[in-house]
């Protein structure tokens, strides 16, 4: 058996399925990488993961291979699918979002594999463009707390007027979230969700809080409102 003999197989059949494999294949690697690329602009977090990335570029490159493999065959896509069930992926995503982008990718591969080209640009396209408007316009964020203030004070009626005259006039909203006896009842822990009036305005309201006789371990505790901890 020569090197013709074994290369038969390969070459059987005619142009138009291999030039359809490599196009359906390259496109769906390049609006892959599409999807990824919307998805590094618009994430907020603090849990990026590079590899969250390649998996959306190569994952639509894996089901686009799929696909092309069964064509219209029954017997192979319950074979892919039987397949399929045996591996195990252990890995969690916390953001739905992720989910929905790594689902994307996919579903682009798919498109592409059963060469509805027009249908894998245009949904990818859609899908691109809806996530950078949602992220441009700011849909669905609420306004958050700007953080925590800590600190301990004496108790008595005079200092607890001095820290409501001074959180009204630097906090456009401020709550009680702890209050607890400190150096056996002598001071009281106070713990505030604020939210101040301008960014400015941080540095004065510690160093207001401080200025006050007792006053003592003044701490602001800033908590991002774009980032999900």
């Amino acid at each position: 058996m020569d090197m013709i003999d074994l290369l038969e197989p390969l070459t059987r059949g005619d142009v138009f399925e291999w030039r359809k494999a490599v196009v359906s294949l390259l496109l769906a690697f390049g609006l892959g990488q599409a999807i990824a690329a919307v998805y590094m602009v618009t994430f907020r977090g603090l849990s990026y993961a590079r590899s969250t990335v390649h998996g959306m570029a190569m994952g639509s490159v894996i089901t686009c291979m799929l696909m092309l493999a069964i064509g219209t065959s029954i017997a192979a896509g319950i074979g892919v699918a039987g397949g399929l069930s045996v591996v195990r992926f252990r890995t969690t995503m916390r953001d739905p979002r992720d989910i929905i982008f790594v689902f994307a990718a996919l579903g682009v591969g798919m498109a592409c594999g059963l060469t509805a080209y027009g249908t894998a640009i245009v949904g990818a396209v859609v899908f691109g463009g809806g996530a950078l408007f949602l992220n441009a316009t700011g849909y669905g964020t609420r306004r958050q707390p700007d953080g925590l203030l800590r600190f301990t004070a004496p108790s008595g009626k005079q200092v607890e007027d001095a820290l409501a005259t001074i959180l009204r006039e630097h906090c456009r909203s401020f709550s009680l979230v702890t209050l607890r006896e400190a150096a056996q009842g002598t001071l009281m822990e106070h713990a505030y969700q604020i939210t101040v009036r301008a960014p400015e305005l941080r540095s004065p309201l510690v160093s207001r809080l401080q200025a006050i006789p007792g006053v003592q371990d003044v701490a602001l505790l800033l908590q991002e409102p774009t980032l999900d901890l």
